[in-house]
């Protein structure tokens, strides 16, 4: 994709993209942010959150800001009860909290933004964890699942890691990524899901040394990874 200088979000004639519109496959749909569209056609997203939090914040972006999303299916014409029960069935939802508790589905999120997030640190672990550990694939709310094991059942301590330090955050997620790709792919994970359907990686950090893949790349310097782009953030927030 590329786009002019003085492009904004709310004049898409000002992206060029490689897939024009209306000419999508399904390889190329399948990536897409899903939602299932529910009682009196309010949509809900299953994936994309943060995407569109993200959206949701921008200078140019909000609530009006309108986005392209994959119907995962139209559940319009269900009962509120029966809505919340498919959800459930099919795993579209996640109906715990930042503790790991389940909670009633009245209590979830009715809208994206900041705003709207509490922090689940293990979850936002994951997220750095990928393409180290796990490669990120289509099961709606697969960092939470693997979060759930590093809460509960990973066996790697994290009483020493310090979310503000670049230092500690790497130490971390390497443990993590090397717990992952410890697991048999056939062993459950959590939910039903093994490791495998989680997209556990063969061998850690893709089967690179740790100078060089994902794990590697930079965090300080004038290009600098992901970790370090988070940890400026939260520190501009104070």
């Amino acid at each position: 994709m590329s786009a002019t200088p003085s492009a904004t979000l709310t004049d898409p004639s000002l992206f060029t993209c490689e897939v024009p519109v209306g000419a999508e496959t399904a390889d190329t749909i399948a990536p897409m942010k899903t939602v299932v569209i529910g009682p009196g056609g309010r949509p809900y997203l299953t994936d994309g959150h943060h995407t569109l939090a993200s959206f949701y914040e921008l200078a140019d972006g909000g609530p009006d800001l309108h986005v392209r999303l994959r119907v995962l299916d139209n559940l319009s014409e269900l009962s509120e009860r029966a809505f919340w029960a498919e959800l459930k069935k099919n795993k579209w939802v996640w109906d715990r909290n930042v503790d790991g508790d389940t909670i009633p589905v009245d209590n979830l999120p009715d809208g994206v933004g900041l705003a709207k997030f509490d922090d689940d640190r293990y979850r936002s672990l994951l997220y750095f964890a990928r393409d180290i550990g796990f490669s990120a694939g289509t099961i709606p709310f697969q960092e939470f699942y693997w979060a759930a094991w590093v809460r509960a059942a990973s066996g790697v301590d994290l009483s020493t890691w310090d979310q503000n330090d670049l230092a500690s955050y790497l130490a971390t997620v390497e443990s993590v990524t090397r717990a992952q790709t410890a697991l048999p792919a056939d062993s459950v994970v959590e939910s039903g899901f093994t490791a495998s359907a989680l997209g556990v990686l063969s061998a850690w950090n893709d089967g690179k040394s740790q100078s060089k893949g994902e794990f590697a790349k930079p965090y300080s310097d004038d290009k600098p990874g992901k970790i370090a782009y988070a940890l400026e953030f939260k520190h501009g927030l104070g």
